[in-house]
């Protein structure tokens, strides 16, 4: 089961386990100033926007056409930005750093 360092809103850091074949929003949501991932993980409303760690950023997949458009929505977008709901984790994503990203106005 991978673990992932995310850092939330307040900037504390979190260290969550995430089920092989999990969705990292599913994590998310869970904390306190979590992701509110308002669709349910349908890549439909960008709630579940966070910034990828760097050293992390070319180790996930490609994003799928769906997600990097709802991206290019987002006014708080940054170069390693990713909805959540998109990234399913497998042990070889152990240590993935995350922040969540501001709420968008």
């Amino acid at each position: 089961m991978p673990m992932v360092r995310a850092t939330d809103r307040q900037g504390r850091e979190h260290e969550l386990t995430v089920a092989d074949g999990g969705l990292l929003m599913e994590e998310l949501r869970s904390l306190e100033d979590g992701v509110f991932a308002l669709c349910g993980g349908c890549c439909v409303c960008a709630t579940c926007h966070v910034y990828v760690d760097a050293d992390w950023s070319s180790r996930l997949p490609t994003p799928l056409p769906q997600e990097s458009e709802m991206l290019v929505e987002l006014p708080a977008r940054q170069h390693n930005s990713r909805l959540s709901c998109q990234l399913v984790l497998g042990s070889e994503h152990s240590g993935l750093k995350v922040i969540i990203a501001p709420e968008a106005d």
